[in-house]
């Protein structure tokens, strides 16, 4: 079993085939999502099944103002 979902799964998760429309429809589902290089969204199984996945630090930030 891959990490990621398969196309057709995501296809079912958002109810959508066009990828523009997925991506749209993760956004709105509040689903954490990468876009690859060919312009398709990837989902991690990890953020659909509620486990406890890596997780990914978007920003580095200095302890200085992180305390604040």
């Amino acid at each position: 079993m891959s990490i990621f979902l398969q196309p057709e799964e995501i296809a079912t998760l958002t109810g959508r085939k066009v990828k523009a429309k997925q991506i749209e429809m993760l956004r709105r589902m509040g689903v954490p999502y990468f876009v690859n290089a060919t312009g398709h969204p990837v989902v991690t199984r990890a953020a659909v099944e509620g486990t406890k996945g890596e997780s990914v630090q978007t920003r580095w930030m200095p302890n200085v103002i992180r305390r604040s």
